[in-house]
């Protein structure tokens, strides 16, 4: 039997350079940010990079930081060096959206999903879809069982898009939203796909909030950032 999924913290941040980073040499663009970015890793146990400049307008880089365990002073060091490994480059970087939360075991199924994506995998697919979510104040005065019903409907259909991994992040009373909802996938029409199917399911009606979505394309190594930051 699989075990239950693990607590971990995990924070995107969602950054733009502003014109003093371009203003820079390429040079000493690359050096900078690398320098940066290599510190951050070092206080945390698995962070990856994904390319957002020409996916959306706003942001250039998404930043995703993991760190396992229950410890309660997780959140307040990983904000602390965020803060001051950043801090050289405040007048480059906008931070222009964070997300984050924890995850935790499933009120609705025991086991851990084989479809979970590990934060900690040093491989990761091609492309990253994430959007904060919200339930309808509905949906809580449903009863659990036909809460665990339509959410159950909702991983049947799930499972048949095996190839498309899953992270589910609690965030309910930390941000505006409830729930983080990360996907990496190989295939974004295949993914597509799966989105128009889950609108069909009957707990749809009960979702108050699913927007802004990100979608960002994996740079796997601080090399990679060479050819566009």
């Amino acid at each position: 039997m699989a075990e239950p999924t693990p607590q971990t913290f995990n924070h995107f941040a969602l950054i733009g350079f502003t014109d003093e980073h371009w203003a820079q040499a390429p040079a000493e663009r690359q050096l900078a940010l690398c320098a940066a970015l290599e510190s951050l890793r070092e206080t945390v146990d698995a962070l990856h990079l994904y390319q957002m400049f020409g996916v959306e307008a706003a942001s250039d880089l998404l930043v995703w930081s993991a760190i396992a365990g229950d410890d309660l002073g997780i959140p307040a060091r990983f904000f602390g060096d965020f803060a001051a490994r950043l801090a050289p480059l405040r007048r480059r970087l906008t931070l222009r959206t964070a997300l984050w939360g924890f995850t935790q075991p499933s009120q609705y199924t025991r086991t851990r999903s084989r479809q979970e994506i590990d934060p900690f995998a040093a491989e990761r697919l091609p492309y990253l879809v994430m959007y904060p979510f919200t339930k309808t104040d509905d949906w809580y005065q449903r009863s659990r069982d036909e809460r665990r019903d339509m959410m159950m409907e909702h991983i049947k259909l799930g499972k048949q898009y095996e190839d498309i991994t899953q992270l589910l992040l609690y965030s309910t009373g930390l941000q505006d939203q409830e729930f983080v909802v990360v996907y990496e996938t190989q295939d974004l029409l295949r993914f597509s796909r799966l989105v128009t199917d889950l609108r069909s399911t009957a707990g749809r009606p009960y979702t108050e909030r699913d927007t802004p979505l990100h979608t960002a394309i994996h740079q796997p190594g601080f090399d990679a950032l060479a050819r566009w930051v």
